[in-house]
This record gives structure tokens, C-alpha cells and sequence, in this order.
């Protein structure tokens, strides 16, 4: 079964956009708004992270390295200023969206597998997943303009 493969992306890919989080948070701490809702979501990211430990253990969990790779490529080391910020959120949204699809793949099986209990965690995280991406599309969104039109 490789629902394995997709539990362990979806596991990993967690872990490492929660890091990715409060480092984004941690260097942006200037941006009270970014800092505090960075800590936020990435106490939810760990949470989904350890709602799926059960479901890990069921399906033999098989942790492919891609998550990884990708937090690596992202997150050399966080930028400064109002571009730095906006290129840290748009990385931060590239691996969330990683989370969004992973998500969607995995709700599928479970619904293949009739696997109720792994479906619920996925709907209650899924959502969470996109609410995420819709606070990183209007950050960027009220960064934008500062960063790209006036000069630091």
C-alpha cells in the first residue's frame, strides 16, 4: 500500500513547514503581526504533525526525504527587509501549498480505504492548511507594495 509514502510526505512536510514557521516568525519578530501568527501556525503544523502519528504506525509510515530537500532549497537562512519578508512568505506559501495537496491525496485514500478515523483528521487539517495559505496570500498581498514599490 502506498499510502505509507504519502502519510510520511505528509508527516515530514508538516514538521519542516512548522520550522519553517517560527524561523520566518523569529527573524521577521519586527512585524509583530508575522511573528505572533507565525508561532500560531506553526504550533499547528506540529499538531497536525502528531495527529498523524497513529495513522503512521497503522500504515507503516514510509518518510521519503522531499520534504526535507525542499525546507533545505527554501530556508538557507531567512532575508531582511521588505523583500526578504516577501520572498520568506512566498517560500512559506510553496511548502504549504505542499501541505495542501498532500492532504487532498491522502483524504482520498482514506476514503478508498474507508478509513474514517485517518478522513476526519484530514478534513480538521486540511482546513487549517488552507487557512494558512490564505493568511500567507494576504500578507504578501499587504507586503507587496511597500517591498516593491518604495526602496528600503
Amino acid at each position: 500500500m502506498h499510502l505509507a509514502h504519502y502519510l510520511g510526505l505528509l508527516h515530514k512536510a508538516q514538521c519542516r513547514l512548522g520550522d519553517a514557521f517560527e524561523e520566518v516568525g523569529t527573524a521577521h519578530r519586527d512585524e509583530p503581526d508575522v511573528f505572533h501568527s507565525c508561532q500560531k501556525l506553526a504550533t499547528q503544523c506540529r499538531g497536525h504533525a502528531e495527529r498523524l502519528v497513529p495513522f503512521a504506525h497503522r500504515y507503516a509510515e514510509d518518510a521519503p526525504a522531499e520534504p526535507d530537500r525542499l525546507h533545505s532549497e527554501l530556508f538557507t537562512g531567512t532575508r531582511t527587509g521588505g523583500i526578504g519578508l516577501l520572498r520568506d512568505l512566498q517560500d512559506l506559501y510553496l511548502m504549504a501549498a505542499e501541505c495542501d495537496i498532500s492532504w487532498t491525496v491522502v483524504g482520498q485514500a482514506a476514503y478508498g480505504a474507508r478509513d474514517e478515523e485517518l478522513l476526519a483528521v484530514v478534513r480538521a487539517c486540511e482546513g487549517e492548511t488552507a487557512n494558512q495559505l490564505k493568511w500567507l496570500r494576504t500578507r504578501m498581498k499587504q507586503a507587496a507594495p511597500q517591498a516593491l514599490v518604495v526602496a528600503d
